[in-house]
């Protein structure tokens, strides 16, 4: 007689699982092998964070562990640190440093909010929480100035400390460049931030057609950018252009409106005054031709080439095909240049056989192991760098800037190589990559503290994040300011600073931008499901 475990297991992970509580899951999972299975799917588990706390993990290139942080996503915790002009950090309260930065992570407290994504800009945060709002600290653009009258509206009003967006749809991811910011609603809408107070939506066909919608909004250094699921993308400049004109008439019709002002209230939410701005983005060529790749044995040939992830920067950007493929597309510094640019293929950053040639790998006595096989799965870029990179224990990561040509070799660090690297994200000069395993690390230049590795003048001299003399210490130590020494190799950076006693924690994902950076942590007690 058949049995209920006779039923096809996507009947399970589908429809049934995902409508029962957790507690009842755990006790499902301890009734038979079967069970126990399904109930530790890690793609069932990583629909359920999305589905329950708005957690996606954009950004990585995580694969694995979603049971594990399904169990500790009812209280992540925020950590900033570095630069702390123009409010950036959002903290009440600085902790005592001998220079006037913050460089170790310091946590910062948002009451009522379960943070789920953390995103820099050039002098701010922005963080999404389980339920769709936006949180916003520091200033969206510093080189602007507010009256303490005037509300959000204006770009240079700074947010001490986190405040809420109110506004009309909760949000699934959000993108930051140097001045601005966009999001992706839940309705597949793109949203676009110049300021805090007057968000819009960009209302084009282009985006919202029956047979395709976006899948990524990405803000590049300045100008914003989506990818739809057929692998088309689209570019548009708020801040010059025929964008700039359009979004300038508009403010000079809400200016006359006292309640437009984007003022706030007395629990700490910025009033947006949301619009619409229909306007077409421009639409980029399609891909070049490409070669075939011998990324794995799984290779499917027959799977069409597209577009499935961009990366913005600079007036380039950077795609990542279905196959591995990574491409490059440059002047994109406004609708006028834009015609000039055309893909171009990155051989070096693409072909196993390339990377294996690399001076990293192929040199006498190298103690870093060659890839067998290899295929980049996530992309990343800032200001003038961007990052190819691959999952798993073998995983390859592989640097490039807005100078990279189809000849050009990639920078390799060899301490990042092989260690399940699953998010690598950028400052101005500084840089931090997070493993499979949650742990941090950080490297470049001392950037105000955002690598936080410690305050330098309590380091010993010569360490990473440390002056390289003593005496350089000392005269910090006595002067209140110094010049760090640039940190060649990633540093783990630790988040227990405040605690007597080592306190490992997991780091879900990072952000960096300007001289700042940030990490969405949970702690490392065991939870159980039922709770």
């Amino acid at each position: 007689m058949p049995s209920i475990t006779d039923l096809p297991v996507e009947l399970f992970l589908d429809n049934l699982l995902p409508l029962l509580p957790t507690s009842d899951l755990a006790h499902l999972a301890a009734t038979c092998k079967f069970f126990a299975l399904l109930a530790s799917d890690s793609t069932f588990w990583k629909l359920k964070c999305q589905s329950d706390f708005n957690f996606s993990g954009a950004g990585t290139a995580r694969t694995s562990g979603w049971k594990f942080i399904y169990s500790r996503l009812f209280k992540p915790r925020v950590f900033v640190w570095g630069a702390q002009s123009h409010g950036r950090l959002g903290l009440s309260t600085l902790p005592k440093t001998s220079l006037r930065d913050v460089p170790f992570p310091t946590e910062l407290k948002i009451p009522g909010a379960r943070i789920v994504s953390l995103v820099a800009a050039g002098m701010s945060f922005h963080a999404l929480d389980s339920k769709g709002n936006i949180f916003v600290w520091g200033t969206l653009d510093g080189q602007q100035r507010a009256l303490t009258s005037d509300g959000f509206s204006e770009a240079g009003k700074k947010a001490e400390h986190p405040l809420r967006l109110h506004l009309p749809v909760s949000m699934r991811s959000i993108s930051c460049g140097r001045l601005h910011a966009a999001s992706m609603d839940s309705q597949g809408y793109v949203w676009n931030f110049i300021n805090w107070g007057r968000p819009f939506r960009l209302t084009s066909p282009r985006l919202k057609a029956f047979d395709f919608h976006p899948i990524q909004v990405e803000c590049g250094w300045n100008f914003s950018s989506a990818l739809t699921n057929t692998g088309d993308i689209f570019v548009w400049w708020p801040f010059s252009g025929s964008m700039e004109r359009l979004i300038e008439e508009r403010n000079l019709a809400m200016n006359d409106t006292g309640d437009k002002k984007g003022l706030v209230s007395s629990d700490g939410v910025i009033t947006c005054a949301p619009w619409d701005l229909d306007m077409d983005p421009v639409a980029l060529p399609s891909l070049p031709p490409l070669p075939v790749l011998n990324t794995s044995p799984e290779n499917n040939i027959d799977e069409p080439i597209k577009a499935i992830q961009i990366a913005s920067y600079d007036g380039h950007m950077i795609a990542l095909t279905t196959k591995g493929h990574v491409l490059k597309f440059g002047s994109l510094e406004n609708e006028t240049t834009v015609a000039r640019g055309r893909w171009e293929y990155l051989p070096r950053y693409s072909e196993v056989e390339r990377v294996r040639q690399h001076g990293t790998f192929s040199s006498a006595g190298g103690s870093v192991e060659p890839p067998a096989t290899m295929k980049i799965t996530h992309i990343s870029a800032h200001f003038k760098r961007f990052i190819a990179y691959s999952t798993g224990s073998s995983s390859i990561v592989l640097m490039g800037d807005i100078e990279t040509t189809p000849d050009s070799e990639p920078k390799i660090i060899p301490a990042l190589q092989n260690k399940s690297v699953i998010s690598v994200v950028l400052g101005d000069y500084h840089q931090a990559a997070v493993t499979a395993a949650g742990k941090l690390s950080s490297w470049g230049a001392y950037s105000d503290g955002a690598l936080g590795l410690g305050d330098p003048c309590q380091l010993e001299a010569g360490c990473p994040g440390a002056f390289q003399t003593e005496n350089e210490r000392l005269m910090a130590l006595d002067r209140g300011r110094g010049h760090p020494a640039v940190v060649q190799v990633p540093t783990e950076v630790r988040f227990d600073h405040d605690r007597k006693k080592p306190k490992d924690r997991f780091c879900l994902s990072a952000a960096a931008s300007g001289w700042h950076s940030g990490a969405l942590v949970i702690d490392l007690e065991v939870w159980l499901l039922c709770h």
